[in-house]
């Protein structure tokens, strides 16, 4: 899996979130939804990843994880974090969101207003935290 796939499967969770809390399955929607950032996360860690260098072995164990606030560190973008959230109360409520994700919701219930606000949190064009990792991926 290279660095354009994850791309791609950030957007085609996303999606995929979407759709789904179109349909009322909050669920899957809010599930999907964290799995869109976190494949944008690991799209930025394998962009600091240069052709024919040998890994870091830290780096590349500390990158197999699903916790965001983990893949961000790795990724190097905590001080890039912290400066939005000072710039922008709405990125700070929508990254506090995110940051309450799991993926161990896959086995949990989630209400039509949590996904909802998952898939807003992640997805809104101007303070989503998918549109702040666009820009290192």
């Amino acid at each position: 899996m290279n660095r354009k796939d994850l791309q791609e499967l950030s957007k085609v969770r996303l999606t995929e979130a979407k759709a789904l809390l179109n349909l009322g399955m909050s669920d899957g929607a809010y599930y999907l939804a964290g799995y869109a950032v976190e494949c944008g996360l690991k799209a930025c860690i394998s962009k600091g990843t240069q052709r024919h260098d040998f890994p870091d072995k830290k780096k590349a164990d500390s990158s197999y994880t699903h916790t965001l606030r983990d893949l961000v560190r790795v990724a190097g973008l905590e001080t890039s974090r912290l400066k939005r959230v000072g710039e922008s109360k709405a990125f700070d409520d929508n990254w506090e969101a995110v940051d309450k994700w799991s993926e161990r919701s896959r086995y949990e219930r989630k209400t039509p207003e949590a996904a909802k606000g998952l898939v807003d949190a992640v997805s809104n064009r101007r303070d989503g935290v998918i549109s702040w990792i666009k820009l290192f991926w």
